[in-house]
């Protein structure tokens, strides 16, 4: 007759036994139960929310990106690009929109290099957008708290409908409709402000030509 274990050795087994069964349960088979139902009722957002141009993945609808000139020539200075809609201000990485490196200026209201720094967006987006200073709305002078902020105002969307539509040879009309359609209400109809995905809207002017 085998003698018995005792007590703190039964104690240790048991315990590894529970450990190798929640690893199984909880590491592998709850996390492939989760990521299976995520791939068959809402593949998009599982994968990323990715959004393609021509069978190619070329961003997020979730994260925002720059529009610059590099673009075209990845040697080129990031300098808005003029045919495309531009997003909010970022100060996520050296040029905006790193999604390495998310995060805002931490500069506060009362700071004088953030007012230094509106009036200078301010001035430079009516001379890029051929408008008047205060007809520039105020979320494209700021960033959001993550510097990745996806999303502007309908305002500073139709701002942008001249410039884009003469750099594009396209009607105003066309663009502005294209704006149009691209715009969000509110979530659940009382959350938050509309708003208008940049990514989404370049896309589809890309598809338009």
């Amino acid at each position: 007759m085998a003698k018995p274990l005792p007590p703190l050795v039964r104690l240790h087994l048991t315990g590894l036994r529970l450990l190798l069964v929640f690893t199984v349960v909880c590491g592998i088979a709850y996390p492939l139960v989760l990521t299976g139902i995520g791939q068959l009722i809402f593949p998009g957002q599982a994968n990323g929310s990715q959004v393609r141009l021509n069978g190619q993945v070329v961003g997020s609808s979730l994260l925002g990106q720059n529009f610059d000139l590099r673009r075209i020539d990845p040697k080129a200075p990031s300098v808005p690009d003029p045919r495309w809609f531009q997003p909010r201000p970022s100060a996520a990485g050296t040029d905006g929109y790193d999604a390495t490196a998310s995060g805002a200026s931490n500069l506060g209201p009362n700071d004088a290099g953030l007012t230094r720094l509106v009036k200078a967006r301010r001035l430079a987006l009516a001379v890029f957008d051929g408008v008047k200073p205060s007809s520039v709305p105020p979320d494209a002078l700021t960033g959001s708290g993550s510097g990745l902020d996806p999303d502007i105002s309908p305002a500073y969307a139709y701002e942008q409908v001249g410039r884009v539509a003469r750099s594009r040879g396209l009607p105003v009309a066309t663009v502005r409709g294209l704006v149009a359609d691209h715009v969000d209400g509110r979530v659940l109809g009382f959350l938050g402000q509309q708003r208008v995905n940049v990514v989404a809207l370049n896309l589809a002017l890309a598809r338009l030509g």
